[in-house]
């Protein structure tokens, strides 16, 4: 009783006094536990404790609240001096704040942290998602130096108190107030128990008293719950900070934005260097004209997009590039051909193709179809006839602020039955298109899933797992994971897919992603909201099936682009090193082959065989207008001879007299002007042209000839050729003139009577040579043949010959026979050969004497015509009191001026408009052909060409590789 009355006076002693102290200490917060320990016996009624304790969590940060203990005064007892017990207190009371407070805060600290390190995933296998520059923090901040500016622990330590000494006096005085000293290790042990139990997990506080067994009790909270409200925390906190970090993102593109647009107006006058991602994909662009079919084992890195027809691909690459750019169907095949995707940071959303200037601004809906329309027309157009879909890359570049740097490939999707109006070949063909480009060991995959179909009728998934079975460069996507999640019956199917339990790929990373509602009229911004939206409320996502870094196409994109680029730091200089050796190998090849001609590829010689055919081209309108007159009079004759001498002199010599001769032969004359003269003189001017042309242009010269040329030279030809179109307008003007030509019978001199003499025996002999080559052809070889040569008529060749004799022998009898055969005479001439044992058919009869009149009018009509060489006195007086008459002389002397004039008429034409007309559109056929790639590879073939095709490039390919690692380790 009298400890325990002592004891009660010093506590009472403690709490009220206040020696120098200002306001109240730590202890007395706790008195009322001390007193609900040492005080058993107390007859003053106590009111129950009252405590309110907020629940620890490391997301907010918020520390433990206080305990808030009922103040309550009890009764009054008198004030004694007890001041060495006062000094025991405010000692100990010390005591308690470090000690209590360092043990039971280390430990809560360290049971917490133990909690949170379990809950956390293991990141290891997702340390390529962090960007590199995080791990290289080290190379450009000096974590040393910063170390040694903080203060020193010793420096720390000698701000503390002396625990030593302090423990010293207590211990001398423990002897002297053991009471005192009892109730302060009591409390002090209760409250470290206290704070252990808090510490545990525990979200209650217990307080207990052994006189009040029936005081507050706190309800303990399962591990489970506490789990679930620290994912829900966590969940709110990672939301929060992704849409702080969206707006920080968007007022940093707004700012990159402005001042990337100064930069182009030149306000910095700063010369920006071409982007990286810009210089790699020429050199892609560049590797794709070399060698379209991987032959050359190209393994620089590519982001390659496959996926099942409709899975979602195409919104995948909108979603990544911030822009509906593709083409859009229902159920059908869109993606035809490759088409390579280079997103790079701009000030402005636009698109481009590589081979066009035009600029598409993505952020107008009619700039957005037209781009799509221009895709789908270059898709079609890269299509050959009979296929479905081709291996040809279409090359599009899209720039954009906040974009992520790197180059996709998208295939078309992969399809597992080949449908009504698809080519037969076009499964093989799309298999093959997607093996050779995900063949390249640095290429990353991109296998792109739908999530809303059952996951066994993936064709994707084996074809991706047979070229990259271990997964070490392959980024699965599941798209349509709304869609899984609502018509899903198991969502652990998900959840396993994500995990890369399900399928027997394997992958760097799994994504889920949503790419909208289904609807093409939907804008990117709208299916961003969505997307959020939808995972920020996803019961996947909640119940920890999905994690937040593995979900939305935002972080998908930041993690492909990353993969990207650390595949390209590994892989590009030893691509450089690859490139070098086979520039190597070539140039070696060329000089062993053709040691004294220039690398010359197909479009330098293009160039050079361009120069020479217009070189040719001008050299037409060199030609003399002498040589161009006697081709065309020459050309113009052989091909009117014959009518003039079948239909007009024949004829017409059958006249009785000179009258009749002039009539007939102005009539003909007048019938063949209006009708075939005209035409036929524009026809052998063109064709005079066509041959002068093909002439110049297959003229070789010498050993300055390059025989590479001639395939070229002749398709140019015969396109020019093709296009050219004789002025219309030329064959009217042509027909005024040569009629009024015809109608002129005026020899002026006996120098034009003896030139139209001498052209009409030079006609006169021609025709009368290939009549008796005709007759000799009929009768066989005459006696000196058969005797020198041995040879012998046919039977038929007899009979010929038989019947010849027999005309011969009528003609003889009348020199001056009709040019026909009466019916009577063919009966005779039959029957005499009868006679002789010969049957001939009438037809026979009348074929053989058309040759044997023609013959014998032939050299009659020379016989005249050289009895007419005097003639020229006669025809001055027109043939009074004279029996010669000459008007054969006079139409061959018509015809001869008409030739010469219609010549001339011709020349002119050709010099002054035809020529240049040709010359023009040859200038167009080689600017096609200049545009035409395609048209230059089928005309400039051989292995020369080919060779110093591939060194250009390969040199090209090089320059460009080195020129991008130079500038990675710049940015580096």
């Amino acid at each position: 009783m009298w400890r325990a009355a002592a004891v009660c006076v010093v506590c009472q002693s403690l709490a009220n006094s206040s020696y120098g102290v200002k306001g109240k200490s730590p202890l007395q917060k706790l008195r009322l536990v001390s007193r609900s320990i040492h005080h058993p016996h107390s007859k003053f009624q106590r009111p129950p404790l009252r405590a309110s304790i907020q629940q620890f969590s490391s997301l907010n940060r918020l520390p433990l609240r206080k305990t808030k203990l009922l103040f309550v005064k009890y009764g009054y007892l008198p004030h004694r001096n007890f001041w060495v017990a006062r000094l025991a207190s405010r000692l100990l009371k010390l005591r308690y704040l470090v000690l209590g407070s360092a043990v039971g805060g280390g430990y809560t600290a360290k049971k917490t942290y133990d909690q949170w390190k379990e809950m956390l995933p293991d990141l290891s296998d997702y340390k390529w998602i962090v960007p590199d520059f995080i791990w290289e923090l080290d190379e450009h901040i000096d974590f040393e130096k910063l170390s040694k500016a903080l203060p020193d622990a010793e420096d720390l330590a000698k701000l503390l108190p002396d625990f030593d000494k302090i423990g010293e006096s207590l211990s001398s005085l423990k002897g002297f107030f053991s009471p005192g000293y009892n109730l302060v290790s009591e409390v002090i042990g209760a409250s470290d128990l206290l704070l252990l139990l808090g510490s545990q997990g525990e979200t209650a506080f217990r307080a207990t008293d052994q006189g009040y067994e029936n005081d507050k009790q706190y309800k303990k909270v399962s591990d489970k719950e506490k789990i679930d409200q620290l994912q829900e925390e966590l969940l709110h906190t990672q939301l929060k900070y992704q849409r702080i970090l969206e707006r920080l993102e968007k007022e940093n593109k707004e700012l990159r934005k402005l001042v990337l647009q100064k930069d182009d107006k030149g306000i910095h006058q700063r010369n920006l260097k071409k982007s990286l991602i810009d210089m790699y994909s020429e050199v892609l662009d560049i590797l794709s004209d070399y060698d379209a079919s991987y032959n050359t084992q190209d393994h620089l890195p590519r982001v390659v997009v496959v996926g099942d027809q409709s899975a979602g691909k195409t919104s995948v690459l909108e979603m990544i590039a911030q822009a509906r750019i593709f083409p859009r169907g229902s159920g059908e095949m869109m993606t035809r051909s490759p088409v390579k995707v280079t997103l790079s940071e701009g000030p402005h959303h636009v698109a481009l193709f590589k081979d066009s200037s035009r600029e598409f601004d993505l952020t107008k809906e009619e700039d957005l179809a037209a781009l799509r329309n221009e895709i789908e027309i270059r898709m079609r157009k890269s299509v050959k006839e009979g296929c479905t879909v081709s291996a040809e890359t279409i090359s599009l570049n899209v720039k954009g602020p906040g974009l992520q740097r790197m180059v996709l490939v998208d295939l078309p999707g992969v399809i597992s039955t080949v449908t009504s109006g698809m080519a037969p070949d076009t499964k093989d063909t799309i298999f093959s298109i997607s093996k050779a480009y995900m063949q390249n060991p640095n290429a990353i995959i991109l296998c792109i899933q739908d999530g809303s179909v059952d996951a066994e009728r993936s064709i994707v998934t084996d074809l991706v797992s047979q070229m990259d079975p271990h997964g070490k460069r392959t980024i699965f996507v599941l798209t349509k994971v709304d869609l899984a999640e609502k018509n899903v019956s198991s969502p652990n199917r998900i959840q396993q897919i994500i995990e890369g339990k399900l399928f027997p790929m394997k992958a760097l990373g799994y994504f889920a992603v949503v790419t909208g509602k289904g609807n093409s009229s939907e804008s990117i911004e709208s299916i961003k909201e969505y997307e959020e939206e939808f995972f920020q409320n996803s019961k996947l996502l909640k119940t920890c099936m999905l994690k937040a870094h593995q979900v939305t196409t935002r972080n998908l994109s930041l993690a492909v682009s990353d993969c990207f680029w650390k595949m390209v730091r590994e892989s590009v200089e030893q691509q450089a090193d690859a490139f070098k050796a086979t520039r190597f190998n070539l140039e070696t090849e060329w000089k062993n082959n053709y040691p004294r001609l220039r690398e010359l590829d197909r479009n330098e010689l293009f160039e050079k065989a361009k120069n020479e055919i217009l070189d040719e081209v001008i050299s037409l309108s060199q030609v003399t207008p002498k040589h161009w007159e006697e081709i065309l009079q020459k050309t113009l004759w052989e091909r009117v001879s014959t009518h003039v001498i079948e239909n007009i002199y024949l004829p017409a010599a059958q006249a009785t007299n000179s009258g009749t001769f002039n009539t007939t032969v102005d009539i003909k004359l007048k019938q063949w002007t209006d009708k075939q003269l005209p035409n036929k003189a524009v026809e052998v001017a063109w064709e005079t042209l066509q041959e002068e042309f093909s002439h110049f242009m297959t003229e070789k010269k010498g050993k300055e000839h390059d025989d590479i040329f001639d395939k070229l030279k002749q398709a140019v030809k015969e396109e020019s050729i093709k296009r050219h179109k004789w002025n219309e307008r030329a064959e009217d003007s042509l027909r005024v003139i040569q009629h009024n030509t015809l109608e002129d019978r005026s020899i002026s001199d006996k120098q034009q009577w003896d030139a139209a003499i001498h052209f009409m025996e030079d006609t006169l002999q021609s025709r009368l040579k290939d009549t008796e080559s005709v007759i000799e052809d009929m009768v066989g070889p005459d006696w000196k043949k058969r005797w020198l040569y041995w040879v012998g008529r046919t039977k038929e060749q007899n009979i010929r010959n038989e019947t010849k004799n027999e005309l011969e022998k009528m003609i003889k009898c009348n020199e001056d026979h009709a040019a026909y055969l009466a019916n009577d005479e063919v009966t005779t001439v039959r029957k005499n050969l009868e006679a002789k044992g010969v049957a001939v058919d009438p037809c026979l009869i009348k074929d053989t004497w058309h040759q044997v009149y023609r013959r014998h009018f032939l050299r009659t009509a020379l016989s005249h015509c050289n009895l007419c060489r005097r003639g020229f006195y006669y025809y001055q007086r027109h043939f009074v009191d004279s029996e010669l008459e000459c008007n054969d002389v006079v139409l061959f002397w018509r015809i001869q001026r008409m030739l010469a004039i219609t010549a001339n008429t011709l020349r002119q034409q050709l010099t002054n408009t035809e020529v240049r007309r040709l010359e023009k559109n040859v200038k167009e056929v080689l600017e096609d052909f200049a545009e035409d790639s395609d048209k230059k590879v089928k005309l400039l073939t051989g292995k020369r060409v080919q060779l110093a095709e591939d060194l250009k490039k390969v040199r090209e390919i090089q320059e460009k590789l080195e020129a991008f690692i130079e500038a990675l380790h710049q940015e580096k």
